[in-house]
């Protein structure tokens, strides 16, 4: 799998405007809404918060991957929103979240998900790579870090 099959520009804010974990949720849950990639917004929603009150998927170094199966997606699906101010997703080291990485994926399908997870991970593992994403201005810019 590669990262481009999965993401484009529709999917890619730079510029989140939400000060909260359910709004910046929200907020994501949107771009894949407008992409046409969800069949039903309240079904996905309510997965996402019941997989954020089981553990916040705020990981650490400003990043977080909220994510949830659902039947409201036919393939996996995944967005980008960058909020460079941070906002309190609960993250495992304290820090706030800047940088976001929604993915949706079939009840019945595992091997997309964490294949795409684990591309995603070799990105942001580095300090270099979150500095570009968190510094870029159009879509089209945080999608060529990821090679996309």
């Amino acid at each position: 799998m590669k990262i481009k099959q999965i993401l484009s520009p529709a999917v890619v804010s730079t510029s989140l405007k939400s000060s909260t974990k359910e709004e910046i949720i929200r907020e994501l849950l949107d771009l894949l809404v407008s992409a046409g990639y969800v069949s039903d917004k309240d079904e996905v929603f309510a997965a996402l918060m019941e997989r954020e009150r089981k553990m916040s998927t705020g990981i650490q170094h400003g990043v977080a991957i909220p994510h949830a199966k659902t039947k409201a997606v036919k393939n996996l699906v995944a967005c980008i929103g960058l909020k460079p101010e941070g906002v309190d997703f609960n993250s495992l080291d304290g820090q706030p979240s800047r940088i976001f990485i929604m993915t949706l994926s079939p009840i019945d399908r595992v091997g997309p998900h964490v294949q795409f997870l684990a591309e995603v991970s070799m990105v942001i593992k580095t300090e270099e790579a979150r500095a570009k994403i968190l510094q870029a201005k159009t879509a089209q810019e945080v999608l060529a870090v990821f090679g996309a």
